[in-house]
């Protein structure tokens, strides 16, 4: 005797869901396509900071401000932080706000190339399932039509009609899952990676700060050296003469 098959291939499951499994293809096709291009993006670009700060830290506290701009310059490609940090060091004689801003400016250009494809991701997972409910409720809509048009109306009738119809919801669900998925761990990497970058950059330019204060510092001292060695009157260590005299009214 033989047994009815009770498992179905995805073709035959797509063709049972009818029209509405095609946009749901669509949205299929898009979501793992989104997904692995921003994972694949996501690994290319390194988003770990460590390493980067402590060897630009290193360069600044040695006052090589243009060596750390030369290591930074060989990382901007596979680097997203190293593109950040790179405006800290191209101009070190900006204030600290003017530091700030520029580094923020830049830190959100970064970030906003990050996220590309996360609205359509957000996007995708919110039209699957209402397309899914729209398949399933087209598919309800024909089932009780085929009850109406029926002599004999059985449980197998209706059973069938609803179980063709909610294929597409299933369908639906499933897409709007993975989406949701992916979405959220991308939005958790790029989040914790722009709190790395705030918090790095935040000490850097501390450290900057400090190495042009120290700059500031040395620059005014030797400037007042060479101000004292300009105006410096001669020392007398007995009697002023007529000649000391006529040379301190020469200084004077």
């Amino acid at each position: 005797m033989e047994t009815q098959q009770s498992a179905f291939s995805l073709l035959e499951l797509f063709q049972m869901g009818g029209f509405f499994m095609w946009p749901l293809l669509f949205f299929s096709i898009a979501t793992v396509a989104i997904a692995l291009e921003r994972a694949i993006y996501l690994l290319y670009h390194n988003l770990q900071l460590a390493d980067i700060q402590e060897q630009v830290g290193d360069y600044i506290k040695t006052d090589n401000i243009a060596g750390a701009r030369k290591y930074l310059e060989t990382l901007i490609k596979r680097r997203i932080g190293a593109r950040i940090l790179l405006t800290l060091v191209k101009r070190p004689e900006l204030s600290e706000h003017q530091m700030e801003k520029a580094l923020e400016a830049e830190a959100v250009s970064c970030i906003n190339t990050l996220e590309n494809g996360f609205n359509f991701l957000t996007a995708l997972g919110s039209l699957s399932p209402l397309t899914g409910f729209l398949g399933t409720v087209s598919g309800m809509i024909g089932a009780f039509k085929s009850i109406a048009e029926a002599t004999e109306v059985n449980a197998q009738i209706v059973a069938n009609g609803i179980y063709e119809a909610l294929i597409t919801t299933v369908f639906g669900l499933i897409i709007a899952i993975i989406a949701m998925i992916a979405h959220s761990l991308f939005t958790h990497l790029v989040d914790r990676f722009a709190a790395e970058v705030e918090r790095t950059c935040s000490e850097l330019i501390t450290e900057v700060a400090v190495i042009n204060a120290k700059a500031g510092k040395a620059r005014e001292q030797a400037g007042e050296a060479r101000r004292q060695e300009v105006f410096k009157v001669p020392q007398l260590t007995q009697k002023p003469t007529q000649a000391d005299i006529i040379s301190l009214e020469e200084y004077t």
